[in-house]
């Protein structure tokens, strides 16, 4: 799902690439993925979320990992949606645009490797017959954390603008 007024700016900060295999394969190649998404912070027409992402071959060729920060920006209603599970692929719809950022690493990754790169449309809800295994989507919320933050300085400006 495309949400125009929403942007999703991707932060990668780790890519991990492991050859388990140094023969390679000549045959066909199926990826296992597990992937986590955590919501660190949220903030009026902001939500930041962290993502790891392991991709495995079966049978056993190579494995990727990849982990980072994704930042939402727009209106809450249509961040909201961008992190609602797609009812097709049973992945949230911000996942989507956070793999295509990811693929493009792991992709350079492969090629360095000589190695056989994941699929680029792993998490589109138009390709039938991909195994995705072990999704889980983790949130926590720091929305109350954050509006205390906001009373606590409002309150030290106020009393040190007493003081003077």
């Amino acid at each position: 799902m495309y949400i125009p007024n929403v942007s999703v700016n991707v932060d990668i900060t780790s890519i991990v690439g492991a050859k388990l295999n140094v023969k390679g394969s000549a045959g066909t190649v199926n990826y296992d993925v597990k992937a986590r998404l955590e919501e660190k912070e949220r903030r009026s027409q902001r939500v930041v979320v962290g993502f790891s992402l392991m991709l495995s071959t079966r049978p056993s060729v190579v494995k990727f990992e990849i982990e980072g920060n994704a930042t939402l920006d727009g209106k809450d209603a249509e961040i909201s949606k961008m992190l609602e599970v797609d009812p097709e692929t049973k992945v949230p719809y911000v996942f989507q645009v956070i793999y295509q950022n990811a693929f493009t690493a792991m992709y350079l990754l492969s090629t360095v490797m000589n190695s056989p790169p994941p699929p680029n449309d792993l998490f589109s809800s138009k390709k039938e017959g991909v195994p995705i295994e072990d999704i889980s989507v983790e949130t926590q919320s720091t929305e109350t954390v954050a509006e205390e933050n906001v009373a606590k300085e409002a309150e030290n400006q106020k009393s040190s603008g007493e003081s003077q």
